[in-house]
């Protein structure tokens, strides 16, 4: 998280005791040279919102969520002036339990409603909400972002009947799902593991200027789907077409769709049926990349012969660092899942991220290493989600 937000919070933390809301406003905001949007005071590190209370409670009406909306891609945060202290919550879509006033006609399409104090989640995956965890917390927030806050919030707010069912884990199918985490050590101990790494590898040698352009678009999503595409697409004129025009500089990179499966990259061997997701990691930036959903990879892994794995380009400012292909039972990447059950929906086992330090680390010290008792372990965790 950029400085100039910690810089704000030990500030907000000098004034405690002021309890004026204006005060410390009228401070803020002459010290940090921020703009005034509304009742929202932002710079291009943050925005936040001040509201005051007398009591513990914290039921104001804070923001609405179109507003939100403006900001979310920012660290977005609450301040509760009190009598003795300032209180401050992250209050990103990621971090709020629904939506209250005026939010009968809230729809995906529809952005309508305000949240109170009482709507911003107070501990999230068992961190708090507060300063000193909100680096850790915004990372999460950072790829779950508005859109995929939205369909959460709707459904959260209005009781509407989610879509979409849970697999169902069988005593048959668990069992195959369970010899997964064997099945992957095989892989990675087989000449069809350093095959699938030679494949891989070659289509990064072949695209090297490219990625490295690409790792310079602002908009994680886009960066990602591009070197993606660069990677494992199977359109060959439109990797050529994209390619060329990251080669120009052009602003109008070529429109391709990308299918929302569980992995980037198929290959089929003899023993085993392997599915690739490919994760850029700009290692100077410290985000939580996306994984998976449970529910998929469950499904898949069900499957006679299947094995999952990650495949982790490194990339610092004008070169390509390094790149490692892991199972999802690695032991490092295990002990990294982060499961979000809560932003996946009712009928659903939610969705995971992986904390970035760690993949951070294992680039630039890989190891391919899996504990199959911790893998068992964290299966038969997630089925009985």
């Amino acid at each position: 998280m950029n400085s100039s937000v910690k810089e704000l919070l030990a500030y907000i933390n000098e004034n405690n005791g002021i309890g004026d809301k204006s005060k410390l406003i009228k401070k803020v905001v002459s010290k940090f040279s921020l703009t005034k949007d509304r009742s929202i005071y932002y710079s291009p590190f943050f925005a936040i919102r001040f509201s005051q209370s007398a009591t513990s409670g914290f039921s104001n009406t804070v923001l609405s969520l179109s507003n939100l909306q403006k900001y979310d891609e920012l660290p977005f945060i609450v301040c509760l002036v009190k009598p003795t202290e300032n209180v401050c919550f992250l209050a990103n879509t990621t971090f709020l339990a629904k939506i209250s006033h005026s939010s009968q006609q809230l729809r995906e399409n529809n952005i309508r409603g305000s949240f109170n104090g009482s709507d911003i989640m107070k501990t999230v995956i068992d961190i708090e909400n507060k300063p000193e965890n909100f680096s850790k917390l915004f990372a999460i927030h950072t790829e779950i972002g508005f859109a995929g806050n939205l369909a959460r919030l709707v459904e959260a707010t209005n009781d509407i009947v989610p879509s979409g069912t849970k697999f169902s884990v069988t005593n048959a199918n668990k069992q195959i799902i369970l010899e997964s985490v064997e099945r992957a050590n095989r892989f990675i101990s087989s000449k069809d593991y350093l095959t699938l790494k030679a494949e891989l590898d070659s289509k990064v040698k072949k695209f090297t200027n490219e990625i490295v352009i690409a790792s310079l678009i602002d908009n994680v999503n886009i960066r990602g789907r591009i070197i993606e595409y660069l990677i494992a697409g199977e359109d060959e004129s439109l990797r050529k077409e994209i390619a060329k025009a990251l080669q120009n500089r052009s602003i109008q990179i070529p429109r391709f769709a990308t299918v929302n499966s569980l992995g980037d990259y198929s290959r089929v061997f003899d023993n085993f049926f392997t599915e690739t997701d490919v994760k850029t990691k700009i290692m100077v930036l410290n985000s939580n990349p996306k994984a998976y959903n449970i529910d998929k990879m469950l499904e898949f892994l069900s499957q006679d012969k299947t094995v999952f794995m990650f495949y982790f380009i490194g990339i610092d400012p004008g070169k390509i660092v390094n790149q490692i292909l892991v199972s999802m039972f690695q032991e490092k990447i295990v002990s990294a899942t982060i499961l979000l059950k809560h932003w996946a929906g009712r009928n659903s086992r939610g969705v995971t991220q992986l904390e970035g330090n760690v993949i951070h680390n294992l680039i630039l010290r890989p190891e391919t290493n899996i504990d199959t008792k911790k893998g068992k372990e964290f299966l038969n965790d997630i089925i009985s989600f």
